[in-house]
């Protein structure tokens, strides 16, 4: 039986050479991203900043609108590239962009998840992984050194970029199935195909809709995804991993869930929060919350 430990844990990214936090407060926070520095929305920055407001000079910020689903612009101080630049993690390169929902392409945060996903499939080279939710497939391309990865998303775009991103790593000829397709479809058809997972990730948003309308809320279609996740996993299975953002919910919630759904399997259920350390201060930014369930060999 899977054990629920009730300690929240806390899962820090730190910077690296093409991306850090620079500063957080008020309300906002200051990264660095290769070259370039953006001010992006960030309410839970909720302190005062350590830098003066003349050291916020970036490229570019996001500015929210008046509505509470992520609107608002982009305004720029200096020349960015519209097109994107490239950036690296570990083995991984990817193109960095300013997209009109105030992200950058990739999440910085998720770095100490896919540490911690390796970690859990080390010493495996066929492990058959699933990314659901996948956006531009950095995590998928992580895993995929591991063995075949399945990497799912709704969205044209976002894999398309997932599959450009294969190409600048010179990854392409990695096992990786990319496809567009609504995630909990998707699930629900593996489950009858009766197929078996050593892992899944899966980064859910508050809110989506599928390649032919389908409507996703967290609240109400959580438990039914999560539920069949499970059912592609089995007592040989190594990882569950999942991220919720910007709603109003527990990491103990998500993880009650999970320990209720997993209680047959052996392992381990921990939850907590996603944060990412500033690099002069070392003050951590919180940004997400997760659940996961381990079973290590």
């Amino acid at each position: 039986m899977a054990q629920l430990l009730s300690q929240p844990q806390i899962l820090t990214g730190e910077g690296w050479a093409d991306y850090g936090l620079v500063d957080s407060g008020h309300g906002r926070k200051l990264e660095r991203y290769g070259p370039y520095r953006f001010v992006r929305p960030e309410p839970q920055a909720m302190w005062s900043p350590r830098l003066a407001e003349t050291e916020w000079e970036a490229h570019g910020e996001f500015v929210p609108g008046s509505d509470e689903d992520g609107g608002g612009r982009w305004q720029f101080d200096k020349a960015v590239p519209r097109d994107g630049w490239p950036l690296a993690w570990n083995e991984v390169s990817f193109t960095a962009q300013c997209t009109p929902f105030r992200h950058l392409g990739f999440f910085p945060d998720m770095a100490p998840v896919w540490d911690w996903m390796r970690a859990m499939l080390a010493g495996k080279d066929d492990a058959s992984t699933l990314n659901l939710f996948g956006y531009t497939g950095v995590g998928s391309l992580a895993l995929s050194a591991h063995g075949p990865v399945t990497h799912v998303d709704a969205s044209k775009k976002s894999v398309a970029q997932a599959r450009e991103n294969a190409a600048l790593a010179g990854l392409d000829d990695r096992p990786v199935r990319w496809l567009i397709d609504d995630a909990a479809k998707f699930t629900a058809r593996e489950v009858r195909r009766e197929k078996r997972y050593d892992g899944i990730i899966l980064d859910p948003p508050k809110f989506g809709r599928g390649p032919t309308g389908e409507t996703w809320r967290l609240e109400e279609n959580l438990p039914d995804l999560l539920a069949d996740c499970r059912r592609l996993l089995d007592g040989d299975s190594r990882f569950l991993f999942l991220t919720v953002y910007a709603v109003r919910m527990s990491s103990l919630a998500l993880a009650g869930l999970m320990a209720e759904l997993f209680a047959d399997l052996p392992g381990t259920i921990e939850h907590g929060d996603l944060a990412v350390r500033e690099d002069e201060s070392g003050r951590l930014l919180p940004t997400a919350i997760f659940a996961r369930w381990s079973n290590p060999e």
